[in-house]
């Protein structure tokens, strides 16, 4: 709301500080997921974050700072649950206040993430393991996976030695190389590497799985750095806007939305492939349109799965 405020698309007709805190109380006495958990996405990172970000409080810089540093050996390995989402909050504050200890935290996360980013055999590339909902599988998306772990290291690059930022680079281009699958001028990921048989996958191509989040995670992957990268980007671009807009509804983690950020970010980023307008205003119109269509099921209040999601990219294109 806050944020639809500073746009000028909406009025609010009070401060948007002063619910703030209630809504940080009520998670606490009856967590989302039946547990206070320190999650960037679905527990308090999130919370405290927008809470300091609205009121400056002191108390929840601290807080925030021992949720984070907690969450650090986070067996999940990934962006929903684990450090690679929590260490946003880090990098956050340590671009809104400059203070070190924002800093050490935040590289204490890149230690986490750099000591469990192993060499696979197959394929021959570096990736996440993630231990998730009783299996130990590893996922490539952005929701779980990892495009997902990768977006907070290239969305704190500047903060790397070189040699380590140059490794990283080198990395994502490899792993994206191999795990892609081609058709024509179009690329896609699948959910994970095995255990089924190449080309048996199931492919998605929404946010948190497939192409589009692909595109949003390494978006921060410096153009003109890799032709490789950019073509893969590029690729998984013209697959999102072939594959037209999903089905599941309008929301950012698996609906219109989400695609439509890819797009968001192919241009913010200087990829002339999708300097055409055309597939912003198509997923922005579409977004409300399939929100609202007759014998749409009510949607969620979520910033992920529902609504909300909607107006923010809408707004943005």
């Amino acid at each position: 709301m806050w944020y639809l405020a500073r746009e000028g698309a909406a009025s609010l007709p009070f401060g948007p500080e002063d619910p703030i805190a209630r809504v940080h109380a009520a998670f606490l006495a009856a967590p989302d997921v039946g547990q206070a958990v320190p999650s960037y996405y679905l527990g308090e990172v999130g919370i405290l974050l927008v809470l300091w970000k609205l009121t400056r409080a002191e108390a929840a810089a601290e807080r925030l700072y021992a949720a984070i540093e907690a969450n650090i050996p986070n067996p999940t390995n990934e962006a929903l649950w684990a450090a690679p989402g929590t260490m946003l909050g880090a990098l956050h504050m340590l671009q809104w206040t400059g203070e070190p200890r924002w800093r050490e935290l935040f590289h204490a996360n890149v230690e986490q993430l750099w000591r469990t980013w192993l060499p696979s055999e197959r394929p021959s590339c570096h990736l996440w393991t993630q231990d998730l909902y009783g299996d130990v599988v590893q996922y490539l998306g952005a929701g779980h996976g990892f495009a997902g772990n990768a977006y907070l290291l290239l969305r704190g690059q500047a903060l790397l030695p070189a040699e380590r930022r140059e490794l990283l680079l080198t990395r994502c281009v490899e792993t994206l190389r191999i795990t892609a699958r081609h058709e024509g001028d179009a690329a896609n990921w699948p959910p994970q590497l095995g255990p089924e048989p190449p080309g048996r996958e199931k492919i998605l191509m929404q946010w948190c799985h497939g192409a589009p989040g692909i595109v949003t995670a390494l978006s921060d992957f410096p153009p003109g750095e890799s032709s490789e990268m950019d073509a893969l980007l590029l690729a998984a671009g013209r697959a999102t806007w072939q594959a037209g807009p999903l089905a599941k509804g309008a929301g950012l983690c698996h609906g219109t939305a989400g695609n439509g950020y890819a797009f968001l970010k192919l241009s913010a980023h200087r990829r002339p492939a999708v300097a055409d307008p055309r597939p912003r205003v198509r997923y922005a119109r579409h977004s409300p349109e399939r929100a609202h269509a007759p014998g749409a099921r009510p949607r969620p209040l979520h910033l992920w799965t529902g609504d909300p999601g909607s107006p923010c990219t809408c707004g943005i294109a």
